[in-house]
């Protein structure tokens, strides 16, 4: 009895609260609750499975749904793509049908087993060979068979010389893989030699692969005359399918292209010098086109694709001195150069139209009142400038050379006459109050007053500070530092002829006129964003005159384009083709000088 009352700890000691709070624990865990008093939920497992089963089951189906409508949108876009150029489409079932023929070869049996064995070549030539144009087409042919035949008989000749070379074979052969590597490298970086650089590629290919598996196999020249051979006819195939079956010619699509960026950067200039004279203002420039990337704007994608088709011209360029004379462009050594050439001097045009358009763009912008004033002559000029471009254009289209009438007669003119509108309003273009002779008088009133005031009254009144300096010579200056220039006597001048309008051009502040500087800040401020927004307006018109005098650049290049390339003088009929097929033939095969 005492040893059982001894083990049980007394009321308020720490044993008898340790227990306490023991019990406590188990009977919350029990009970459901965390150690924490924190109610545990009850397992159902039985009551969640449905669940789970109905989460993952809506996870499969809107798999199924994104996937679907993934399909779809593909599905769309390329559909898309070959409706917008169905030439893509030929040309995707011109290299399946080129790969099904050289396939067959893996079905051949004696005697041409090392044909199908090796056939794996000529499938590769056309995969690689096989370009959208037939002057790429030809390039890479070209390329590839002068690269593989030269570095065929470079391989054939070192490997029987590493075989005459006994224990030295290893060796001769490593030193001429790393010379050849190092020598065809370091040539295809020469300037002049971009345009085979694929050539120089094929060339390491080639010999790496006959020096490495003639060491292995001892046959050199087998190696060398089979690959030779099934490239070839790789080549061969790929060509003959390319240029028999729709063939797509990359000069062509060097004209047309040409052609498209004069519509375009005459689309941009009208559509600038509209929306300048119509006060277009952007809410927020899209970002697009504060990074110079892609967008939907008309004036903006229409000199945009003048200026970014540069890598394109000269790769279409570098395919078409591939091909022979073919269609309209019927003689050997077409200038195809001077198509680049005309487009170079349009995409000089095309640099004033973004400068134009970047006056839109600015924050800074003229009034419309002053706008309004040089209305008119803008128009013009815009107008005929687009004129002569979409003129151009068309030239190009029809390979038509310009007539005996000069064409840039009218735009000089409307240029004539906007110098002169701004000659006699240069007033507005400046802060010429701001001048210390010749000042503006004050408190003139609204700027669209300017307008009605008479033209030659008001050009009196108000010079330029060319025309006020002149009025120094009137003035006497003192011969030495200390002298003081006396007065000078003016002569009579009638009560009300022009003394009072001098009087006020020269005056100043007013003496009885007192402000504060934060007056005086404020005024300058406005003073100066004035004189900034009638700058912006001066911007513009000297960019459009700019664009006008670029213009004769861009006709000479093309009168040259017309002389070498044989254009039609307009006033020729051109022939009417009779006859039936064979005539027609015999006159696109046909060759000028």
């Amino acid at each position: 009895m005492m040893s059982s009352a001894a083990r049980v700890p007394k009321l308020g000691s720490f044993r008898h609260s340790f227990a306490e709070k023991k019990e406590r624990l188990l009977s919350m865990k029990g009970g459901g609750y965390s150690q924490i008093g924190i109610a545990l939920p009850e397992s159902d497992e039985e009551d969640n499975s449905p669940r789970r089963r109905c989460c993952s089951y809506r996870a499969v189906s809107d798999g199924i749904i994104g996937a679907w409508k993934s399909t779809k949108r593909v599905t769309a876009r390329a559909w898309e793509m070959g409706m917008s150029d169905p030439r893509k489409i030929i040309f995707s079932a011109k290299m399946g049908l080129a790969l099904i023929l050289l396939s067959l070869l893996i079905f051949l049996k004696k005697p041409f087993e090392d044909v199908s064995r090796y056939s794996v070549w000529a499938i590769l030539t056309v995969v690689v060979v096989f370009e959208f144009s037939i002057g790429a087409t030809l390039s890479k042919g070209l390329n590839r068979g002068l690269g593989t035949l030269l570095a065929g008989g470079l391989a054939l000749g070192m490997g029987i010389l590493s075989q005459l070379a006994g224990k030295w074979e290893e060796l001769i052969i490593t030193v001429s893989i790393f010379t050849v590597g190092f020598c065809a490298t370091y040539a295809k970086q020469y300037p002049t030699m971009k345009a085979y650089e694929y050539g120089f590629r094929v060339f390491l290919i080639t010999y790496c692969y006959i020096i490495v598996s003639g060491y292995r196999t001892g046959e050199f020249v087998q190696t060398a005359i089979n690959r030779f051979l099934l490239i070839a006819l790789g080549a061969a195939v790929a060509l003959g399918i390319n240029v028999c079956i729709y063939p797509i010619w990359a000069g062509e699509d060097l004209h047309n292209l040409v052609a498209k960026n004069f519509v375009g950067v005459a689309a941009s200039l009208e559509g600038v010098v509209n929306n300048y004279l119509n006060c277009v203002e952007y809410e927020r420039v899209p970002s697009k086109i504060l990074t110079y990337q892609a967008a939907e704007d008309v004036v903006y994608k229409g000199y945009r694709s003048a200026v970014e088709s540069t890598s394109t011209e000269d790769s279409l360029m570098g395919f078409a001195v591939w091909e022979p004379p073919h269609g309209r462009y019927k003689m050997l050594r077409y200038p195809w150069q001077n198509y680049v050439k005309v487009s170079g001097a349009l995409r000089h045009c095309a640099f004033m139209v973004m400068a134009m358009h970047g006056c839109i763009l600015s924050e800074i912008q003229a009034p419309p009142e002053k706008r309004q004033v040089f209305r008119r002559e803008l128009q013009k000029v815009g107008s005929e400038g687009a004129k002569i471009l979409r003129d151009l254009g068309n030239k190009v289209k029809k390979m038509e050379k310009l007539g005996e009438e000069d064409i840039l007669y009218e735009v000089h003119e409307a240029a004539e006459e906007l110098q002169q509108k701004i000659d006699k309003k240069s007033f507005l273009l400046v802060n010429s109050e701001s001048w210390e002779i010749g000042n503006r008088p004050r408190g003139e009133g609204d700027p669209q007053d300017l307008l009605n005031v008479d033209e030659e009254r008001h050009f009196l009144e108000y010079k330029s500070l060319s025309e006020a300096v002149l009025d120094l010579r009137a003035v006497k200056v003192p011969k030495g530092w200390g002298e003081q220039a006396a007065p000078e006597k003016k002569p009579a001048v009638p009560v009300g002829v022009g003394d009072e309008n001098m009087f006020r051009k020269q005056i100043s502040w007013p003496d009885h006129i007192s402000f504060t500087a934060d007056a005086v800040t404020k005024e300058e401020e406005s003073k100066t964003y004035e004189s900034a927004s009638s700058l912006s307006l001066a911007t513009f018109t000297s960019l459009l005159i700019e664009f006008v005098a670029r213009l004769q650049n861009l006709v000479d290049s093309f009168e040259e384009l017309g002389e070498r390339a044989k254009f039609k003088d307009p006033l020729e009929q051109a022939p009417t083709t009779t006859g039936g097929f064979l005539n027609r033939l015999c006159n696109v095969l046909t060759v000028k000088d």
